[in-house]
């Protein structure tokens, strides 16, 4: 028997470890390109290969976050399993794989990461009211990742909810001066509600080259630009994990970033998360209700430019 993945912030127990969920993972379909065909004046068939075509992509600089410094960035990952017994809130088991994973994985990328477990809402708020004070010159950008229980616009400490916005308005332009004009990445694998998807049966398979916000400070920027925020799920739903693989949301993240990290710009990646996360995973369940459901992550994005690692 195999073990069924559970919704983050659902009270229930669940069982530790396992062999990983059933999901309805599709195979990777990857693009092939039929030969063009161009008819000759003798009626017959010409084949043309069309990798001899070629086709260039357009990247201009000043569309583009500078990456050429130091070093790339610091990385904080937020590792919350065990709750008090007065929040009502289950063990997470499985969280610890995907903090391994997201450990690995930017690490790869370059970043110099961080993992805190078990923090109350009060130590998560220190820690990164401490990282947000600290200099960023060196660094191209910042991320922070977290993992726990969540309602829309919470997360949990390990005593309870306090608002995601709470820990992200340190990062903010007027706050944190060394990260102005550099992107702030925020992760979020939790629930934002308790809503269930059913999924359905489908067929179908001006910016000016003087506005360098880094190089030039005579220019005002918003204090709420370049952050981008990836959730797991969709305001109101529930977030999915699984006991022994870990979040359906950090394994496709983790599989993109390590396939991609290097070559594709971050929403690209993260489009194609939304894509493995959609398509190759399924809940399943002896309970009916918790049987046959599908997920979809979200991305809010004010970043003002392309991200490449």
């Amino acid at each position: 028997m195999e073990d069924s993945p559970v919704p983050e912030s659902l009270p229930m127990d669940e069982d530790e470890g396992g062999d990983a969920d059933t999901v309805d993972a599709r195979p990777d379909r990857s693009i092939r390109l039929p030969f063009l065909h161009k008819k000759k004046k003798n009626g017959q068939e010409q084949h043309t290969d069309p990798s001899a075509q070629t086709q260039f992509r357009i990247v201009a600089q000043t569309y583009l976050y500078q990456m050429n410094y130091a070093k790339v960035g610091k990385c904080i990952i937020i590792n919350n399993k065990n709750f008090h017994e007065s929040t009502g809130m289950c063990k997470r088991n499985g969280t610890d794989q995907d903090a391994r994973d997201l450990q690995c994985c930017f690490r790869t990328l370059g970043f110099e990461v961080s993992v805190k477990n078990d923090r109350t809402c009060e130590e998560m708020e220190q820690l990164l009211q401490k990282i947000a004070e600290e200099d960023h010159s060196d660094y191209a950008c910042f991320a922070c990742i977290l993992l726990s229980h969540g309602e829309e616009g919470l997360i949990y400490g390990t005593d309870g909810p306090v608002p995601i916005k709470t820990m992200t308005t340190l990062f903010r332009g007027d706050k944190c001066k060394s990260l102005v004009g550099k992107p702030k990445l925020f992760f979020i694998q939790a629930c934002r509600g308790s809503e269930f998807d059913e999924g359905i049966q489908t067929d179908s398979g001006p910016a000016n080259d003087t506005l360098e916000t880094d190089a030039n400070p005579r220019y005002k920027i918003p204090v709420e630009a370049d952050f981008l925020f990836a959730y797991s799920t969709v305001p109101g739903y529930y977030s999915w994990r699984n006991p022994g693989r870990g979040s359906w949301f950090v394994q496709s993240l983790c599989k993109m970033l390590t396939d991609h990290g290097k070559q594709l710009e971050i929403m690209q990646i993260l489009t194609r998360v939304n894509f493995m996360v959609a398509t190759s995973f399924e809940s399943w369940s002896d309970d009916p209700r918790f049987s046959e459901k599908k997920q979809i992550p979200c991305v809010v994005s004010m970043l003002t430019k392309e991200l490449y690692f």
